[in-house]
């Protein structure tokens, strides 16, 4: 009797959908034919300071800020100066990257000036650890002062509370120790802080930050010489010595090499990258030589370091300066490389009366997975301009690199007339003004900028 029953209702549903005129129809597959992506696609990509490089592609901004102008008291902070940056960098439709430093060589100290009041000792000498740059004047502080840690810790928190998830920044590195903030003093490694207080600002980013992501300079494992154990963290890495210091060379001096420290760190900073963003810095001694024709006679193999380290963003400022037609091409070629890059292998629609029922599958061609994870929208555009949409659910940060992923959603057309209907596809930045992601894909029809044209059909 109980299928008998469903037989009833079954066919009395499709003699009444035959009644209104909805038909089935039969599915439109589309196939947009693949480009490279672009080589400004947000997240990714080379990186310059913060308004420089403006007439080379990009979509992330760098820069350094001292602790010093942004915290005044134990409690006290002022945000103007990071304020400033934020809405410098993303009014060019860009994130930006930076790093909160105590001591850099050559700047004045970055030690908040009511901690060396109060006391905090402060030690003032020669960096011969400059190359390429001349030694330079560095200040480096009592890491071990009780007052200091719990300032990071206050500071860190506060931090957090107000930044985390902001729209303008892409990435922070983690900074705040050591040199430049790289967590090392070298070669005053004595003066560097001890894993206690690295441990206490790695546990108050990871409370602050549950949204932006947070890198560090240097994997370490359980039993590190230098360094608080970090690889079962959620945080990043960046290499700071990019294609100089990248590859694994097997020899004993070298074991601080990116790579050799991932791999001494254990399998969970290896694979870090799928989980969490890799970025960086080409080692300035590679700027003026990597994109000429000869190349570089030092360093180490750039592509392979990229496919091996599976590095998002890269900071290089050689894009900064005049650049010929073929020089220009192989960094823009190079910038590419880095991160995810998004191809729509095919999209599937079939009409059901006015119920447009579509599949996307996209396919990710990079090194690494979209860390941000926006959401991809479908958007239907009837000839007088209605639109409808839907959020396909895919997880962009778990497609993973030669990886595909097919998601399906539907779209209301009742108020479409008959008549032909576009089809496209797009990942919106959520910084206003910001770059859209685009698509490895040619794309037919570019007047509605930062979505895809998959294609036309016709509603009866």
């Amino acid at each position: 009797m109980r299928f008998c029953h469903l037989a009833i209702l079954l066919m009395a549903s499709l003699l009444l959908g035959r009644a209104r005129g909805e038909t089935a129809s039969a599915p439109i597959v589309f196939r947009p034919a693949y480009a490279p992506g672009p080589a400004d696609n947000p997240m990714k990509g080379f990186v310059p300071y913060a308004g420089q490089g403006r007439e080379f592609p990009h979509s992330l901004e760098f820069d350094y800020l001292p602790l010093a102008a942004l915290m005044t008291g134990p409690t006290n902070f002022n945000w103007a100066p990071l304020e400033r940056l934020l809405n410098d960098v993303s009014s060019r439709g860009c994130q930006a990257i930076f790093r909160i430093y105590m001591e850099y060589p050559r700047k004045p100290s970055g030690v908040p000036a009511f901690l060396v009041d109060a006391g905090v000792k402060v030690r003032t000498w020669t960096n011969t650890n400059t190359q390429p740059f001349p030694h330079a004047i560095d200040h480096t502080p009592d890491y071990e002062d009780p007052r200091l840690r719990a300032a990071l810790k206050s500071f860190i928190a506060a931090f957090g509370a107000r930044y985390d998830g902001d729209a303008r920044i892409g990435y922070i590195t983690a900074g705040l120790l050591g040199t430049w903030g790289e967590w090392h003093c070298y070669p005053h490694s004595e003066w560097f802080a001890s894993k206690t207080v690295q441990t206490e600002v790695l546990d108050a980013y990871e409370a602050a930050f549950r949204k932006t992501p947070v890198l560090l300079r240097y994997p370490a494992g359980e039993v590190h010489h230098d360094h608080a154990p970090n690889s079962q963290r959620r945080m990043g890495y960046h290499d700071d010595s990019f294609a100089w210091a990248t590859l694994e060379t097997g020899r004993k001096s070298d074991d601080w090499f990116y790579l050799a420290a991932l791999r001494a760190a254990g399998p969970a900073a290896l694979n870090r990258w799928r989980t969490a963003p890799i970025g960086g810095e080409i080692r300035p001694e590679l700027w003026p030589c990597l994109w000429t024709e000869a190349g570089c006679q030092e360093g180490q193999d750039f592509a392979r370091s990229v496919a091996e380290t599976h590095v998002t963003w890269l900071m290089e400022s050689s894009t900064s300066k005049p650049q010929s037609p073929e020089e220009r091409a192989r960094a823009v070629a190079a910038a590419r490389s880095l991160g995810y890059e998004l191809q729509v292998v095919q999209a599937t629609a079939a009409l059901s009366g006015r119920t447009l029922d579509v599949s996307v599958t996209l396919t990710n061609r990079g090194v690494a997975p979209f860390y941000a994870n926006w959401p991809v929208r479908l958007r239907a555009v009837d000839a007088t301009g209605g639109e409808v949409a839907v959020t396909l659910p895919f997880r962009l940060n778990e497609l993973m690199p030669a990886a595909a992923d097919t998601q399906s959603g539907n779209l209301n057309l009742s108020s479409f007339p008959a008549g032909p209907i576009r089809l496209f596809l797009g990942i919106s930045n959520p910084l206003p003004g910001g770059r859209p992601v685009g698509f490895a894909n040619r794309n037919p029809d570019d007047s509605r900028l930062g979505w895809l044209s998959l294609g036309t059909m016709t509603i009866p």
